[in-house]
């Protein structure tokens, strides 16, 4: 991935398990959220912006494919921020979406190399 970045981001959220190494990437959040770190986000289809994935959504962000690193406040408008593509999470520290359960999450993040914990 063009935009994935290795920089040793700090986990100031408790976020990191174990030692699988991690990789970030800037996303758009969409407009209208305020996210906590380790939010479990969905890519929108139709404008590839992420917002909290929903078992029920049916725009394509039913399904977690990232974990905001650190909060976020996008009440006013979209903003860029910093997520795991790559990586261990602990359970523990996310926040999931309406219908998401952890072991879908973990199904669903797994895909992607992040491992959930």
């Amino acid at each position: 991935m063009a935009d994935m970045t290795t920089t040793n981001h700090p986990d100031l959220n408790g976020l990191a398990a174990g030692d699988f190494p991690r990789r970030f990437m800037t996303v758009t959040v969409e407009a209208g959220q305020v996210q906590p770190a380790g939010a479990a986000l969905g890519a929108v289809s139709a404008s590839s912006e992420y917002k909290l994935a929903a078992a029920a959504a049916g725009d394509g962000s039913e399904t977690p494919s990232v974990v905001l690193w650190d909060e976020v406040d996008a009440s006013a408008g979209a903003v860029q921020a910093e997520v795991l593509i790559a990586g261990d999470v602990r359970a523990s520290q996310l926040t999931l979406g309406e219908g998401i359960t952890v072991a879908a999450a973990r199904e669903a993040l797994r895909k992607v190399s992040v491992f959930v914990r």
